[in-house]
């Protein structure tokens, strides 16, 4: 288990770009996902699943890795197939409370798989099932907000989200009254209209690799309900509203669904979601009310996930070396 550690990359350019300066081996296959929301762009996937895999069976052959972890979603897909192939042990990991297609597909014989949320384990085949959290950067630690908040964070994930961002906007002069500072993550695509609504107590961004600064900063967050974003809040302990976007089937509603049952977080469904509604949902929320959110959202924070998962790979890997 000494050995360097690889990284295979299939999926977005944007996505990958800091991934070189993580210390990793980078080493990518081309590949895409299943578009459910567009069928037409899958097209392609006939041509490059053959190649894909082709990759994939090059790289484990080269490394010959004693276990591989896959970390959910079309991006693991041709690389756990190739070490099913050559019978090499892998872990899956799974974000989202609903497993996706390639978890699905590849549960039955993983030696392990890592979930992030509650009730994923219901929805797998495989009886070796690891709340292990999700890995984070360093720097997310826990904090007590402040209440009332004074400063929010907005973030749409990753990639922003169109319909926040303009929500955010069209709300603006009531979050700039109700708190000293307005933190809004909105996005390449939202990159244009930042300096049209610049103003005091707002600060606009398009992109940040500095998200536990920000979150260290901030009492209360509005965000979209992907894992990664409800990860990182939870390792600080931050309450939330949570906006589940209607994309990749309606996965993220699970996700707000787990967080609203724990305590942590209230959701505004996407469709219901206007300035003036995210304007009363803010205002609905006491002091008493922030701060249980706010502990149960402590509880639910796995600070170690990246400990945890790296355990089940050594217990897989050991395992394995048992048998050989």
């Amino acid at each position: 288990m000494s050995r360097a550690v690889p990284f295979c990359w299939s999926g977005a350019r944007a996505a990958r770009r800091s991934e070189p300066a993580a210390g990793f081996d980078l080493e990518t296959v081309r590949m895409r996902g299943l578009d459910r929301d567009a069928p037409w762009k899958n097209l392609a996937l006939p041509a490059l699943i053959p190649l894909a895999l082709r990759s994939a069976l090059h790289l484990v052959d080269r490394f010959r890795p004693d276990v591989v972890l896959g970390m959910g979603g079309y991006v693991m897909a041709p690389a756990v197939a190739a070490a099913r192939m050559r019978r090499i042990p892998y872990v899956l990991h799974e974000k989202d409370v609903r497993p996706g297609l390639a978890t699905r597909y590849f549960a039955v014989n993983a030696a392990a798989i890592c979930t992030t949320l509650p009730g994923t384990d219901k929805r797998l085949p495989n009886g070796r099932v690891f709340q292990t959290g999700v890995p984070l950067r360093e720097g997310f630690e826990p904090r007590t907000p402040e209440v009332p908040p004074r400063r929010l964070l907005i973030t749409g994930g990753s990639q922003g989200a169109r319909r926040l961002n303009q929500v955010v906007w069209s709300a603006l002069d009531g979050l700039c009254e109700r708190f000293e500072e307005v933190v809004h993550v909105a996005g390449e695509q939202g990159a244009e209209g930042l300096a049209r609504y610049a103003r005091d107590r707002y600060r606009g961004i398009a992109f940040t690799d500095e998200m536990a600064a920000l979150m260290a900063r901030a009492d209360l967050i509005v965000s979209r309900a992907g894992v990664g974003t409800i990860a990182e809040a939870t390792a600080v302990g931050l309450p939330m509203v949570l906006v589940p976007g209607k994309f990749g089937g309606g996965h993220q509603e699970e996700n707000a669904e787990a967080m609203v049952a724990a305590g942590t977080a209230i959701r505004i469904s996407d469709d219901a979601i206007t300035g003036d509604s995210l304007l009363r949902a803010l205002d609905g929320l006491d002091g008493e009310r922030l701060r249980a959110m706010a502990r149960a959202s402590a509880a639910a924070g796995r600070r170690d996930a990246a400990q945890r998962v790296v355990a089940v790979l050594h217990e897989v890997a050991e395992n394995q070396m048992d048998k050989s």
